[in-house]
């Protein structure tokens, strides 16, 4: 039983000071007032001491974005979270930890052969939505709170499988996502994370298994395929012994469908059939015959007198 590490972008959690714009105009700012004093008075002293300002105030402006937010730290004691927007911090005192990011994030994840309950080696893969609704929790409660989330879905992904059957697994798709996103849920709710929804991506099962499958399936048509030929043999029996009480009730009819069999065999071009004398006597089929006959021949062209005198 083997689990894939999964692959994301941001493993690690942002952190540190951050350069923008406003830090680079600020330092700019005072480095070129230390110059000035360096122009005036004449002293090296007044352009170090203005670079050495500037860097340190350079420092003090930061920059979140709409959907981050800064976990901030006063000598190591966590002071609140910043953004979105400008902010400001005292630098070497405070200290930003995290840029905790809260919009909605995908963790490809997998499971690779891994036994179901009926023992059958499966390889899954799947995709987790989350977001991390409390920042502070994340950042504090949890080391790495990506990782984390990562490893508690492969573990969780792991369990479900491996309480499954495979025609479970394969039948029930979206009953065993909602209980996946419960149990992943559970376990990253601790650390503010939320997790909007679990999809399975794909099931690849052992190709022999697959092969036997396939041979079942084909065996499962093939016997509802003759169910259905004899039960349609059943109800053409049944018919066959209503037309026989009829015919037996109504003797002339029995002629007529004798008669309309016989038509339909001889009205084909070439067709030959052979009646018996004492059928054609009983049923007097004579008249129909010729009647077919002649039918035949003004389809062909030739007339029946000419072929009389013909014969003749």
């Amino acid at each position: 039983m083997v689990m894939l590490p999964a692959t994301m972008p941001n493993q690690v959690v942002p952190s540190g000071t951050r350069v923008n714009f406003l830090s680079v105009l600020v330092m700019l700012g005072v480095t070129a007032v230390g110059g000035l004093g360096l122009f005036l008075a004449g002293s090296i002293g007044s352009i170090v001491g203005a670079a050495v300002l500037g860097l340190l105030l350079g420092m003090a402006p930061q920059v979140a974005q709409q959907w981050e937010r800064a976990v901030v730290l006063r000598l190591g004691r966590f002071i609140g979270l910043r953004g979105p927007g400008l902010f400001w911090r005292i630098p070497f005192v405070d200290d930003v930890t995290a840029w905790v990011d809260q919009r909605v994030i995908t963790t490809a994840f997998a499971a690779e052969e891994t036994l179901t309950s009926d023992t059958v080696p499966v390889n899954v893969d799947a995709v987790l939505f989350w977001l991390v609704h409390d920042a502070e929790r994340a950042a504090l409660e949890v080391q790495n709170y990506p990782q984390a989330v990562s490893w508690a879905a492969q573990t969780a992904l792991r369990d479900i499988i491996g309480r499954t059957s495979l025609a479970e697994l394969l039948h029930g798709r979206e009953r065993i996502e909602g209980e996946l996103q419960e149990l992943i849920d559970a376990r990253c709710m601790p650390w503010g994370v939320a997790v909007q929804a679990v999809e399975m991506r794909d099931i690849i099962i052992p190709a022999n298994l697959q092969d036997a499958m396939s041979r079942e399936a084909q065996a499962t048509r093939e016997k509802r395929a003759r169910i259905i030929l004899g039960e349609a043999e059943v109800e053409i029996a049944t018919l066959f012994e209503e037309a026989s009480h009829v015919y037996q009730k109504n003797p002339t009819a029995l002629q007529l469908r004798a008669m309309n069999i016989l038509f339909e065999g001889i009205k084909q071009k070439g067709a030959l059939m052979i009646v018996p004398s004492s059928a054609v006597q009983e049923m007097g089929l004579g008249g129909m015959m010729g009647m077919a006959a002649m039918q035949q021949q003004a389809r062909e062209g030739t007339p029946a007198s000419e072929t009389t005198r013909n014969e003749a």
